[in-house]
């Protein structure tokens, strides 16, 4: 399987401290948060190849993927003008495949298993088009909150509203079918928001896997504050073993 881990962001709720360096470089415990992205891409989830989608301050990210244990298997792909989640999938379809592929922000940062939300996908009914990490969030207005069946099927998505229908939110971690990319395409354009544009559309044809651990969108100084505090300090070994 193959993964895109979207990078291209300005961070500017981050500022004064992106000015300088892209949000997907923050660091926490001294690690830059792409660097716990790969690792859980590489070492846990197995993937062949991981693409990174680069705009701001591109060239630090590039200088840092050139020092990566992975930087073999590793693809960059800069874009001149930000083209959206779904944007970006549809522009690098060819590169994925023909087989399902796994989607994540690096701006995000959590302990999860991905290897278990690709089981979940692959254990999903045969119907499924995309399988979504799902956390409990404290604060469900700044979230897009799922309501889900008994089968963990998603009946609806609210994005971001005043008054959510509880605090079961989706972590922007998807693992996806080729089918997807179609309903992309057939929006007819190239700038495209996967969440607001195009999920809404699938369904119910989404599951959610839940995780019960840490989850964090390291969108703000003080998210950044909590997750130094709080995210566990832990170190796992290069595909060469050393860590």
């Amino acid at each position: 399987m193959r993964a895109l881990l979207l990078a291209a962001g300005f961070g500017t709720r981050l500022r004064p401290l992106t000015d300088h360096i892209p949000k997907c470089l923050v660091s926490i415990h001294g690690r830059p948060l792409l660097d716990y992205w790969l690792d859980a891409l590489f070492n846990d989830a197995r993937m062949e190849r991981v693409l990174i989608n680069t705009h701001y301050l591109h060239e630090l990210v590039e200088y840092f993927i050139s020092s990566s244990p992975w930087r073999e298997r590793i693809d960059l792909v800069y874009e001149p003008d930000l083209l959206g989640t779904g944007g970006t999938i549809l522009a690098n379809s060819d590169w994925f495949g023909d087989g399902n592929f796994l989607v994540a922000h690096a701006d995000n940062l959590t302990d999860a298993k991905l290897s278990e939300l690709i089981g979940a996908h692959q254990s999903a009914p045969s119907d499924n088009l995309l399988t979504m990490l799902a956390f409990r969030t404290q604060t469900p207005r700044s979230c897009g909150i799922l309501e889900l069946d008994g089968e963990s099927r998603v009946l609806a998505f609210h994005e971001k509203v005043m008054d959510p229908p509880g605090n079961l939110a989706n972590g922007a971690v998807y693992v996806v079918s080729q089918q997807v990319i179609e309903s992309i395409a057939a929006l007819g354009k190239s700038v495209v928001d996967l969440s607001t544009e195009v999920i809404p559309g699938l369904l119910p044809r989404i599951t959610a896997f839940e995780h019960r651990g840490f989850f964090m969108d390291i969108g703000s100084p003080e998210a950044l504050e909590q997750a130094r505090r709080t995210f566990p300090d832990f170190r796992t070994a290069g595909p060469d073993g050393v860590i």
